[in-house]
């Protein structure tokens, strides 16, 4: 699909230009500061966005947006029969990763000694983070339950490849990106911010209570 395909009339440049940024929300994926800095601003100019709103509105999609309006994907404009089994599949598989996401989030949070969790920008130094999960204890044992779940799937007992394994995951799950693969330095991305969104909305409509869960477990005290 190229740019030629997204010429409009009536619009001045149309959509020229902005063809592998709505193939990108086409294909699923979240367009933040991060992910592709280009795409986010021009979703973050109204008249671009309305242009590519009234595109996708023409093969019933839409212009979505978390994180207080910093990260962009794409939804369904109206649903119908066909559209809600989409959707109902895609959050199924949500909550699926749920408690995985949610455990090594916490993992990070306590090992890095930080009050808040993960979001969008934030750095994740790996060295750094190993080392930390390797002289405790409890760390090691949180990164060996979670590594095994099905959504990462690790068969080692050694923390470098079990954290390894996840974090590779991650980045191609769309949670982390590693801007230089010379360096073991990871960045969060906005699609974390819709994970908030996606944990409350639960939270809020099934009282699964997922934030309180994390929240108790960092402040538990380590044994």
């Amino acid at each position: 699909m190229s740019d030629a395909n997204f010429s409009g009339t009536g619009t001045g440049t149309g959509l020229v230009g902005h063809g592998a940024l709505i193939e990108r929300l086409l294909r699923g994926e979240f367009i933040c500061r991060v992910t592709d800095e280009d795409g986010w601003r021009a979703l973050k100019s109204p008249a671009v966005r309305e242009r590519i709103e009234t595109y996708l509105n023409q093969i019933n999609r839409t212009v979505a947006s978390a994180g207080e309006g910093e990260v962009f994907f794409c939804g369904y404009a109206q649903l119908g029969e066909a559209e809600r089994k989409v959707i109902s599949s895609q959050f199924k598989d949500i909550c699926q990763a749920l408690i995985p996401l949610v455990e090594w989030l916490v993992l990070v949070q306590e090992a890095s000694g930080q009050d808040a969790p993960l979001t969008e920008g934030a750095p994740v130094r790996l060295t750094e983070l190993q080392g930390r999960i390797e002289e405790t204890p409890a760390f090691r044992e949180q990164l060996g339950k979670l590594s095994q779940y099905r959504l990462f799937g690790s068969t080692s007992s050694n923390v470098d490849a079990q954290l390894k394994l996840v974090f590779k995951r991650l980045v191609e799950l769309g949670f982390l990106t590693r801007p230089n693969v010379e360096k073991q330095i990871y960045i969060a991305t906005g699609k974390l911010d819709y994970l908030y969104e996606v944990i409350r909305f639960i939270d809020e409509t099934e009282g699964l209570n997922l934030e309180a869960q994390a929240e108790t477990a960092t402040q538990r005290e380590l044994i």
